[in-house]
């Protein structure tokens, strides 16, 4: 079942909320699914955010930390605290991730435990569709947040951008119309450019801009591609393992023949987030 809830706050964000289907509790499982993207997206985000040395930041559902760990090896930061929902994300972070500079904590997103303004830069990579209530996530990340610091995050172009996924659900809709519940630009609308301006205007954020991260992954074979749909993390995953095995087998040999594949059995597919950021009153 799919539960949508509301977020009290004016101009509230309607998120689709399906625990069963969005879960994210593996941090080994998330590396082998999500993990060579997260990485490229990082590093694009944190390139072009471009932070001073010297600054306290908070990565809200920091998953298995990666980009706790970017924001060390690229931004020199005063401190870097990842929190998620998830103990096992947490606890994978904090076994990989471990630097006298880093800390991981399981936290709420909605309800941080923090003081008011005692963070210099709060950002989100590639979670802020998964919070139940983004908005009220959004107005605790600001919140401890200092005036004049930053705020931003960054999400999948589902609906056109992320063309591993979008191969994917183009597929399996055809296959099993029963998938386009399951695929994330219908789920997640807010997921494009403006959604993400009326979202953080909604909280009284300011000085928004909004940019395109766009990277490129070349998959070894199709099984590199197909093998991570296998980890149980996230909505594509999880829809696999609700079908039986002729279901995923008729996807699987559909996407083996509509991916382009180079002559050496290589598949290069690009990718696209839309990151945002912002500035506290």
């Amino acid at each position: 079942m799919i539960v949508f809830l509301l977020c009290p706050d004016k101009g509230g964000v309607d998120v689709p909320v399906n625990p069963s289907v969005d879960k994210w509790t593996s941090g080994a499982a998330y590396e082998l699914w999500m993990g060579r993207w997260s990485r490229l997206l990082a590093d694009e985000f944190l390139k072009w955010l471009s932070i001073p040395a010297g600054e306290r930041w908070l990565d809200v559902c920091c998953g298995s930390g990666i980009v706790s760990q970017a924001i060390v090896d690229r931004c020199s930061p005063a401190s870097v605290l990842g929190i998620d929902a998830s103990p096992g994300q947490v606890a994978f972070a904090r076994q990989h991730r471990a630097h006298r500079k880093l800390a991981f904590e399981v936290v709420d997103a909605m309800a941080l435990p923090f003081d008011d303004a005692t963070i210099d830069v709060a950002v989100c990579g590639l979670g802020l569709n998964f919070i139940p209530q983004p908005e009220r996530a959004l107005l605790e990340m600001s919140r401890v947040t200092r005036p004049r610091g930053t705020v931003a995050g960054y999400v999948w172009d589902y609906a056109h951008g992320a063309r591993f996924l979008r191969e994917f659900w183009n597929v399996a809709t055809v296959v099993d119309p029963e998938a386009a519940a399951f695929d994330q630009a219908r789920r997640f609308p807010f997921c494009t450019p403006d959604g993400l301006r009326s979202l953080f205007q909604s909280v009284g954020l300011e000085q928004l801009t909004v940019h395109d991260l766009e990277v490129v992954y070349r998959f070894g074979n199709f099984d590199d591609y197909w093998q991570p749909f296998f980890t149980g993390q996230g909505s594509a995953p999880n829809y696999l393992a609700s079908r039986d095995d002729q279901t995923r087998s008729a996807i699987r040999e559909r996407l083996r023949s509509s991916l382009p594949i180079d002559p050496d059995g290589a598949i290069t597919l690009p990718a696209r987030a839309w990151a945002i950021r912002s500035q506290c009153p």
